[in-house]
């Protein structure tokens, strides 16, 4: 009989200390879930939260129930994951990876699983490599195959309850102040984004390794502009400084600070297709973190939501804010997963991957 493998001792995570350094913030608003309580409270929570998605696309929330002890062990179970050797995680490697770095790309759009550094190339002329790694975890409803490592494994009914509660109390409320901005019935997203049914949503522990200082001077960013494809994206705060965000008004790039106590959320594409550009995905690019934190490696903990894969991306037209003519056919958010996952995974050192049309209509460019 095969020896069982020991399962490391899940430890406490110890943040870094925050920047000192000087940076150019970004000003975001505060949506505060404790005062959605009353009629009056959850009106104006929906003006936040529409003054935010309309400007920059990010914003912060807090008082969302869920205990930072939790989010604590979710770090600690990132890091205890990217511990592990790396032979160990490659046998969790996305299906359909190539693991060579010199053809180490996901070819379908494929992206539950395990996906190794050494991806793309971040300065052509050195030559030198992404040290970008990610662990993706999609819902516990049935539609998923879940075949973990044993640190996951050892803790997946707690991974669970956690991905469970970001729908139940961040992302359920957030899109019924979405519904009351938009001037539609509060159940308008929330019917569209339930738990139980097939989604590409997916909890994320992400880790940037770190580079040298000379090595950073050849970089220009860690990973380049872009939107995220889903509905809202989840950031819990960590303190490296790297994040940051393009202002849809004047194209300014801004950092984005960590904040106690809150999590950092920004709309995706998913958003800006069901509001027909009403609503803005942003772009946002992770920097090279200040020098006084470059000797560390930045770890991420995140949660993609996304709505169901048979939706049709097509504007909203039951809202009395939301008034734009089609053109294309619009794709279900499976297809613009998929296609956009594509994109992402294949041929990103061509010239003509930086601008093209990944669906008829429908163009991705690289932002830099």
């Amino acid at each position: 009989m095969p020896v069982p493998v020991p399962v490391p001792e899940l430890g406490s995570y110890n943040y870094v200390a925050e920047t000192k350094a000087n940076l150019d913030w970004a000003d975001l608003v505060t949506v505060d879930l404790g005062e959605i309580s009353t009629p009056e409270g959850k009106r104006a929570q929906a003006d936040i939260l529409l003054s935010a998605l309309k400007e920059k696309g990010f914003f912060y929330v807090k008082n969302f129930n869920i205990s930072q002890e939790r989010v604590n062990r979710q770090f600690a179970l990132g890091k205890a994951f990217y511990d592990l050797p790396q032979e160990e995680k490659d046998e969790f490697a996305v299906k359909g990876q190539r693991l060579t770095p010199s053809d180490g790309l996901i070819e379908q759009g494929n992206y539950n699983g395990y996906v190794g550094n050494r991806q793309r190339v971040v300065n052509e002329k050195s030559g030198l490599r992404s040290r970008v790694e990610v662990y993706n975890i999609p819902k516990f409803n049935g539609d998923f195959e879940h075949h973990h490592p044993a640190i996951i494994e050892e803790h997946i009914e707690e991974i669970e309850e956690f991905a469970r509660s970001l729908h139940s109390e961040v992302l359920d409320p957030l899109f019924v102040l979405l519904a009351l901005a938009l001037e539609l019935p509060e159940d308008y997203f929330t019917k569209i984004h339930q738990y139980p049914v097939k989604s590409e949503d997916h909890l994320r522990y992400m880790k940037y390794g770190k580079y040298t200082p000379e090595e950073n001077k050849l970089i220009d960013n860690w990973v380049q502009g872009h939107t995220d494809l889903g509905s809202f994206t989840l950031l819990f705060r960590q303190p490296v400084a790297a994040l940051q965000i393009r202002y849809p008004s004047t194209n300014e790039w801004k950092w984005v600070k960590p904040q106690d106590a809150t999590l950092t959320v920004n709309a995706c594409d998913a958003l800006q297709f069901l509001t027909g550009g009403y609503v803005k995905s942003t772009i946002h690019r992770v920097a090279v973190p200040p020098i006084d934190q470059q000797h560390v490696d930045r770890l991420g903990l995140l949660y993609f939501s996304r709505p169901h894969n048979d939706i049709p991306l097509a504007t909203i037209r039951d809202s009395p804010l939301l008034q734009r003519e089609g053109g294309h056919p619009v794709p279900t958010m499976e297809e613009w997963t998929f296609a956009k996952q594509k994109w992402q995974r294949t041929g990103y050192d061509k010239p003509e991957h930086k601008t093209a049309q990944i669906l008829p209509g429908w163009k991705e460019k690289v932002y830099v």
